[in-house]
């Protein structure tokens, strides 16, 4: 028994099942004893960032924590961005890395490299495995702190020496209980209710922490008890089912009208579980600029980090809205039931008037109408985004019902993040039906990953949006920046068909708008891993889009001609571009 053997058996105890990762010298050990302890699937991947993103999809949909493995050095550096996801989106891992012996730390040894203090600021906390006998403490504090309160990677770097050093002196691993929640201040929720029972036209801005607190049926009942209209964050979609007569949509850049306008005209706002990120508020200054608010959430950081909170309750949001509902479900017969009917109305009459429509004209795939179809006739999917245009036209027209089912790295904005993800997300159950979707841009950033989706057989979708551009680059380049394209173009893309079938996933493609039924029919019919190649338009961009440096009623609309798009689109400085 030594260290490397105690961890693996320290892992099946904590309920691991499936850890992601790539070997190498210095974490050998560590794979030799995966050859004695049958209980942990380990699944190979082709790159160390498939690793860390494959945890992170199988930890967001499955709520667990995901694990990753990598050798020292460029092991380890390459699953810095996908720690940094995880971080950033509050995604419970525990991230495993091989390190030089001990006695060679600090020499500069052979694949030596400080994975430690590199990522020091994107982990809830980093552990260097100094002896043995830490191990036991150091193993249950990760999974501890990896889920309690807001998740988030917790990192163990481990020496070489300290794998190979004897164990048998060490108990069997005990799992330390998780941190139970805070119970929000009687006081914090009095002045919630005092505020929300005063409130003529109060929204509901729901984000990732509804999901993350366990609190979907909490927040779904107090949704239908106030009838409140609701908006939610990318990270939050999912959190009302998309037709729920109350849900108006994403707010933000790229969010509804519906939910946009409602949140500019609001006069109480109260958010659950969401930051103000700044690509949901638009210009902070001018967002929501009548209303009060009311802010729940399990972190009392941001609790009046970028908006003055005129009631912060902090705590347990499952405690928080089941306490909230009866006394806030009773005003809606009180003195303000008559205005907040009204209010209820208008919000519902905008969302119908600007609704998103998909008769869009001409022969060509509308990719909005063909993801939007994808998602009904798919209505249980996981779907697994990478970041760009394709990104935004799935929160806008994907028909979601369970925030679990919607992977997308909203945060940092990580190309590459799909494919890795969406195996992350089968492997937490091989039964789901699991459906990524990508651009030509992000999918060649981890393209390697279609021969782990081969090795194991992964009956994962791929839709595969191929306008033959860096689509959201050259769309802001368009607007803001006179259309000088500068580096977008992807004209000498590959054939994608040719790439998956070479390997080993059976591919299709379609590019006129009259196949799409087939096609996709076809691709979800295939029995194993397949690719759909969906050819667009180079021109098409996604709409609505609120400007930088611009509040949330000022958006940009498909409806409005040329000169007044132009009017409006300044140019911006290159920081201004979207990750």
């Amino acid at each position: 028994m030594n260290g490397a053997r105690w961890l693996a058996q320290a892992l099946v105890a904590e309920g691991v099942d499936t850890l992601f990762g790539y070997p190498g010298g210095a974490i050998m050990p560590f794979y030799d004893a995966l050859h004695g302890t049958p209980e942990l699937k380990h699944v190979l991947v082709r790159h160390e960032q498939g690793a860390a993103f494959a945890a992170n999809g199988y930890a967001r949909a499955s709520g667990r924590v995901g694990v990753c493995v990598a050798t020292s050095g460029p092991g380890a550096s390459n699953l810095v961005t996908g720690i940094a996801d995880a971080m950033l989106d509050s995604v419970p891992m525990v991230v495993i890395t091989g390190q030089v012996a001990t006695t060679l730390m600090g020499t500069d040894a052979f694949q030596e490299l400080d994975v430690f203090g590199m990522t020091l600021p994107m982990v809830k906390h980093s552990f260097i495995v100094r002896r043995v006998d830490d191990l036991p403490r150091i193993v249950g504090e990760a999974f501890r702190l990896a889920l309690s309160g807001r998740p988030g990677p917790v990192l163990i770097d481990l020496p070489k020496d300290v794998q190979l050093g004897d164990a048998t002196q060490l108990p069997k691993h005990a799992p330390l209980p998780i941190d139970s929640e805070e119970t929000p201040r009687d006081a914090s929720l009095h002045e919630a209710l005092a505020l929300i029972s005063q409130a003529d036209r109060p929204v509901l801005y729901g984000g990732g922490g509804i999901a993350l607190g366990a609190a979907l049926p909490a927040f779904r009942t107090f949704v239908d008890a106030t009838q409140i209209p609701t908006v939610l964050t990318l990270k939050g979609l999912g959190a009302l089912p998309t037709q729920h007569p109350l849900n108006l949509g994403m707010l933000g850049m790229h969010g509804s009208r519906a939910a946009n306008m409602a949140v500019q005209e609001c006069d109480v706002l109260i958010v659950v579980g969401a930051r103000f990120d700044d690509r949901a508020t638009g210009k902070l200054a001018e967002f929501a600029p009548n209303a009060r608010v009311v802010h729940m959430d399990i972190d009392a950081c941001e609790i009046g980090k970028l908006r003055h909170a005129d009631a912060g309750v902090r705590g347990d949001i499952v405690t928080t809205l089941t306490k909230l509902t009866l006394p806030c479900a009773a005003q809606l017969h009180g003195r303000h039931g008559a205005a907040r009917r009204a209010w209820r109305a208008q919000c519902q009459e905008r969302a119908r008037m600007h609704a998103a429509r998909y008769d869009a004209p001409g022969e060509t795939v509308y990719a909005p109408a063909l993801l939007k179809q994808l998602s009904e006739l798919a209505p249980d999917a996981v779907v697994a985004c990478d970041v760009g245009q394709h990104q935004m036209w799935v929160a806008q027209h994907w028909r979601l019902d369970d925030p679990r089912k919607h992977l997308t790295s909203g945060a940092l904005g990580a190309m590459g993040f799909g494919l890795p993800a969406a195996i992350g997300a089968q492997m937490q159950d091989m039964d789901a039906r699991v459906v990524c979707v990508s651009g030509d841009g992000s999918f060649l950033m981890n393209v390697q990953e279609l021969a782990t989706l081969r090795r194991y057989g992964l009956p994962v979708k791929i839709v595969l949006l191929d306008n033959q551009a860096l689509g959201m680059v050259r769309q802001w380049q368009e607007l803001f920046f006179d259309k000088r394209y500068s580096e977008i173009d992807l004209s000498d893309n590959p054939d994608f068909v040719a790439v998956a079938q070479a390997f080993g996933i059976e591919a299709m493609h379609v590019e006129r708008a009259a196949d799409v039924d087939a096609a996709l029919q076809a691709l979800l019919d295939a029995k194993g891993p397949a690719l759909l190649h969906v050819a667009i338009d180079t021109a098409a961009n996604v709409w609505p889009l609120v400007p930088p440096n611009r509040n949330n009623a000022e958006m940009l609309d498909p409806q409005q001609d040329d000169d007044a798009i132009a009017s409006q689109a300044q140019p911006e400085k290159s920081r201004a571009l979207p990750a």
